[in-house]
């Protein structure tokens, strides 16, 4: 290896690039949807990879051309602050960790016919065949969520809590369904299902479009929080109803709805059952309803006689754990066979009217579509790393891969019409094709290409063998002869649950990247309970969030250090980590002082009594049956090991990590006489979109890490 060259061109405005595209996410398509009749595509792209403001698109599937259908500039909106947004579309926006402005969803019939999306407190309607001026409907705002019937003629939305219909047009409005309770809502979905179980939504329109299935969510049993902003100490406090684990949740229960405001409850043991997972209204079965145990252990889905509201068990899962909710399912099959996952033989399966159908060894990731042409879903294979689109038809003659095995995929399919979206280690962002029968349309990107390129290795590393990607800076080879000093070490994980960091993409490294072209070598490892390797792996952390996770971390670096001798420094080693990462970079640093020697922990969870239920519970139980779980995994009582430096960093509005997490342990730390850094965000939540806070943490983040390792300043 020879010896760290200075920051490479464009190091420097990198951290400005890196804030200024949302981490490159503005100007990539994204937000597909494929017609019925396969003849149209529609997404979301803003104009350049700089622009926040979202556009939605459509393309011709037959002549390939692409265009802009509504554009909210043309409309008289720029980028909407999150200030001028209703409250609930904040709400919907963080739990989706959106951080672009103008169109950012949109929902449409099956036939992609028309389109509705909202913008601020208004809501339009757009022809998709046409290429006809958007509509705004003439309701009073705001509108929340609206979404089209599936023959496009008519709109439902929530406002102010209650559900209503317009006909497309505007003519007609009509309240649904309302409590007039500010502790109730009609279809929004509760925190907790659209924080942890990806339900962003809470009605559903019929087939034939004349009744919907709507949520109700009563709030009024979860215990109040108050989130205030000490910068601006004459602003109210936000009272938020937080269901911390061992609390009372909201009480969620689901009715028929229709058009002239009837309603029928839809029963079923929902003290047993007490989570909506989801709710699936196909034209090809029941109404279909996924209700989970408290104790995640149980998961059912529900047929529902719409007239009288009676269910019946069509499918469940039991698991000693937990049972994992599947992505993209159930969903039913043209004739009426129920798609939905399994646990078998330590692989997540895809299985028809309970029979697998995919093979041992193939973990299904998401079900993309289901038609008459059979199963297309992404899954990972042997490698953890790499995430495929497959194809599953029906005759029996096994899956088929259709993006490359070393590279992520993601996809959305129907009639014969396949979006595939793929990324690559070696190069920038991701490549997006439509695959038809009229051949291979690509969708351009106008998402800006990194100033950085990874120079990134993945390894297995230790027994385990540990998923692990090591950057060096620019022009380092691990495998030549060192002529140098050996490089101070950062690793850079998430490490829990449910997400990973070790992916075969570009752009997932390019900020590992910034910190290794300041002469560090970096090291990202996925350990146990991350998600790729099968039910079995998901499951090592029941019980304990801490021990396994941060064995890993440890094992993972000196297998590496031994992989490569004289090219780490191991009495120079630090941590850092946002969210899951950031509670595992602090527990680094006070369980682990022998091998990290400074750890930079952003928005911790430090008390796990503190955080949501669903979550929370589903690895470590009820805080009253499994109190030692709880304190095997809290940080607080750790407090008086600390005696290495540590950045704890946090916004002050986060409403998913509170900023009592941090606050919590600075005190412990405090009481115990450990020196430590505190940097409070105003105004800052959980995602920290704002474009100079992005940018200056990653630049204050290295200062802390030069000053604590004496890494040189290149």
């Amino acid at each position: 290896m020879t010896a760290p060259r200075p920051p490479v061109a464009g190091w420097d405005e990198f951290p400005r690039q890196y804030a200024r595209t949302r981490r490159f996410s503005l100007g990539a398509p994204r937000s597909f949807a494929v017609g019925d009749d396969g003849s149209r595509v529609a997404f979301l792209r803003s104009r350049d990879g700089a622009d926040p403001v979202g556009c939605l698109w459509v393309l011709d599937v037959a002549s390939g051309e692409q265009r802009c259908v509504a554009d909210p500039r043309a409309l008289g909106h720029a980028a909407i602050e999150a200030a001028a947004l209703p409250p609930e579309e904040r709400a919907r926006r963080e739990r989706a960790r959106e951080s672009a402005g103008g169109i950012v969803a949109y929902a449409a019939d099956p036939a992609l016919t028309h389109a509705v999306f909202a913008l601020a407190a208004d809501a339009y309607t757009v022809d998709l065949r046409d290429g006809g001026e958007p509509n705004r409907l003439p309701v009073d705002g705001p509108v929340i969520g609206p979404r089209l019937d599936r023959g496009a003629a008519r709109v439902a939305f929530v406002r102010a809590g209650a559900l209503h219909v317009v006909d497309r047009d505007g003519g007609s409005e009509r309240r649904l369904a309302g409590d007039d309770d500010d502790d109730v809502t009609w279809g929004l979905p509760d925190f907790v299902a659209a924080e942890e179980m990806g339900r962003l939504r809470g009605f559903w329109w019929s087939p034939d479009g004349r009744r919907l299935a709507v949520s109700r969510v009563d709030t009024s049993p979860v215990q109040r929080w108050s989130l205030s902003e000490p910068a601006d100490p004459q602003r109210p406090a936000t009272v938020l109803a937080y269901p911390a684990a061992g609390t009372a949740n909201a009480t969620v229960s689901l009715h028929v709805v229709d058009l002239a405001g009837d309603r029928v409850v839809v029963d079923w043991d929902a003290e047993a059952m007490p989570y909506l997972v989801d709710v699936v209204w196909s034209p090809h079965g029941p109404l279909t309803v996924v209700v989970q145990a408290r104790d995640q252990r149980l998961v059912r889905v529900l047929g529902v006689d719409p007239a009288s509201g009676a269910t019946t068990v069509l499918s469940e899962q039991r698991d000693a754990a937990w049972v994992e909710l599947g992505a993209g399912v159930p969903r039913w099959l043209p004739g009426g066979r129920l798609v939905t996952t399994v646990d078998d033989a330590d692989t997540r399966r895809l299985a028809v009217d309970g029979e697998a159908v995919t093979p041992p060894g193939l973990q299904v990731r998401r079900l993309v579509s289901a038609d008459t042409a059979g199963l297309t879903f992404t899954a990972w294979g042997d490698d953890p790393t790499a995430v495929a689109v497959w194809t599953l038809p029906l005759d029996g003659s096994g899956p088929r891969r259709l993006t490359p095995a070393d590279g992520m995929a993601d996809a959305a399919a129907s009639a014969g019409v396949t979006v595939l979206v793929t990324a690559e280690l070696d190069q920038p962002g991701a490549t997006v094709t439509v695959d038809s029968a009229a051949g291979q349309t690509p969708v351009t990107s106008f998402a800006e290409r990194p100033l950085l390129t990874p120079n990134v290795r993945i390894a297995r590393l230790g027994e385990r063998m540990l998923p692990a990607a090591l950057l060096l800076p620019s022009g380092c080879n691990p495998d030549e002869p060192t002529d140098g000093a050996p490089l101070p070490v950062l690793l850079d994980p998430y490490g829990g649950p449910s997400a990973q960091r070790v992916v075969r993409s570009g752009n997932a490294h390019v900020a590992s990247q910034w910190f290794a072209d300041a002469g560090f070598a970096v090291l990202v490892v996925d350990g146990r309970g991350t998600p790729g390797r099968g039910p079995a792996w998901e499951r090592t952390v029941a019980g304990d969030l801490a021990t396994a996770p941060l064995d890993d971390q440890v094992d993972a670096l000196h297998a590496c250090a031994a992989a490569h001798p004289g090219l780490l420094d191991l009495e120079r080693v630090a941590i850092r980590g946002w969210s899951f990462g950031g509670y595992l970079a602090a527990l680094a640093v006070l369980r682990r002082p022998d091998v990290f020697a400074a750890a930079i922990a952003g928005a911790p969870v430090t008390d796990w009594t503190l955080y949501d239920t669903h979550y929370t519970e589903r690895y470590l139980g009820l805080p009253t049956d499994r109190p030692d779980a709880y304190r095997r995994s809290s940080l607080l009582d750790d407090a008086a090991s600390l005696r290495r430096p540590l950045l704890l960093i946090h916004g002050m509005a986060d409403d998913n990590v509170v900023a009592a997490h941090t606050l919590r342990l600075s005190r412990a730390l405090l009481e115990a006489g450990r020196a430590h850094t505190v940097l409070p965000l105003s105004g800052v939540t959980h995602m920290t979109p704002q474009e100079t806070v992005a940018e200056n943490l990653l630049r204050l983040q290295l200062d802390f890490l030069r000053d604590t390792l004496g890494a040189s300043r290149q």
